[in-house]
């Protein structure tokens, strides 16, 4: 699958220029920008800064015709194609969305890798969506990404830096932060673990649990530093509060149950602690056997079985059990008398409705041009999360 791409242009002061005659890119993904780039360097000799999606044909954001609102320092030599944007300010927009965006965060990046000894030669444009920006650097020190994140993402620099004092080498490594969404983290070499089989997920989990453990003494420290406090006695009204509108008819016995069912969790006996949140195999890279986390946006303090919950999803039963199985033997081991299993069950279906939530979290906090790329995902957790109710045993 491929994407016909339409580029809208701006110039270096943000005043609309054109489109760029439509052409095809082989990656279909919506956010993956830097194959959108790439060829219109090819075709038509423009360098451009992709700022945001205006448009897409496709009920999901992949495939299909797709527009995109870029910038260039100099206007292409070529006639364009007129086209209508509508440049009005939208206050949902994130900063690298906005005209002058990229060059800005691309100059804040440059001077933190002059400033930390290692100069950057290139810069590539590789994504850009409302959950993320990002480019990759390199040069004679090496290869660094700028990543910047909207507002409900900007604690992903305090957990990088927790987890680079406290349990070195099990992700990325934060470089520089601005505090304000912008972070430069060193490169994690090897490739993303999408689809990996049971007994890599096996590997991944093992890895997991030592930092999950590190963090239990430390979570009010996380807490302190804006990590979201998703503990029990928050998290239940947490997602009533970000699913109020959108219609829950569904689950509504679930939702007017969940302090009980949380509390049932907390009797279980297990920490709180760091969660990953998207602790799928995706998130993780691998190299030699060595795992590393990626990708903390989805942070947050709370129960640990959520991540083996997400890291289980996509196998088949039998498989997911054994990773359950080996995750709760880990648990029973280190807190003797808890019950691993027993919290496992009772949280499977706060585990759809907590991925709503943040995926009515996302919708709410990104301008509309951008939801479609989310705009089925509270629905399907929903749905997720009302096969998975079971009753408290």
């Amino acid at each position: 699958m491929s994407r016909t791409v339409t580029l809208a242009l701006l110039d270096a002061a943000g005043a609309p220029l054109g489109a760029l005659p439509p052409f095809d890119v082989p990656s279909p993904w919506w956010q993956d920008v830097g194959p959108v780039v790439a060829e219109a360097r090819r075709r038509y000799g423009v360098e451009v800064a992709v700022l945001r999606l205006l448009t897409g044909d496709a009920p999901r954001a992949v495939g299909g015709a797709v527009t995109y609102l870029g910038q260039v320092s100099d206007p292409p030599a070529m006639p364009l194609v007129p086209a209508e944007v509508d440049l009005s300010a939208d206050p949902l927009r994130a900063p690298y969305a906005e005209p002058g965006g990229p060059a800005r965060s691309l100059a804040w990046a440059t001077a933190e890798l002059e400033r930390l000894g290692r100069p950057a030669e290139t810069a590539a444009q590789q994504r850009t969506w409302n959950l993320s920006a990002v480019w990759r650097f390199d040069g004679p020190g090496g290869t660094a990404w700028l990543k910047q994140v909207p507002a409900f993402f900007r604690h992903e620099a305090a957990v990088l830096r927790w987890l680079g004092r406290a349990v070195p080498g099990k992700t990325s490594t934060l470089l520089a932060d601005d505090g304000d969404g912008r972070m430069l983290l060193d490169h994690v070499p090897g490739e993303d673990r999408y689809g990996a089989p049971i007994e890599e997920r096996l590997t991944m989990a093992a890895d997991f649990h030592p930092v999950q453990v590190r963090s239990v003494a430390d979570v009010a420290e996380l807490v302190a530093a804006g990590v979201p406090d998703l503990r029990a006695p928050h998290l239940a009204g947490w997602i009533r509060d970000r699913l109020s509108g959108h219609d829950t008819s569904s689950v509504e016995p679930l939702l007017a149950g969940l302090e009980a069912r949380l509390d049932e969790v907390a009797r279980c006996g297990l920490p709180e602690t760091l969660v990953h949140g998207d602790l799928h195999p995706g998130n993780v890279r691998a190299r030699a056997g060595r795992h590393v986390v990626i990708d903390w946006g989805d942070a947050f303090v709370g129960h640990p079985a959520f991540d083996v919950l997400r890291l289980a999803e996509g196998l088949d039963a039998a498989a997911s059990q054994a990773v359950v199985a080996e995750w709760c033997a880990r648990w029973r081991a280190d807190v003797p008398g808890c019950e691993p299993e027993r919290a496992v069950e009772l949280l499977r279906p706060v585990a759809g409705l907590r991925m709503a939530a943040v995926y009515a979290m996302f919708l709410d906090g990104i301008e509309a041009s951008e939801r479609v790329y989310h705009a089925t995902d509270v629905d399907a957790c929903l749905k997720q999360a009302l096969g998975d109710v079971a009753a408290p045993a």
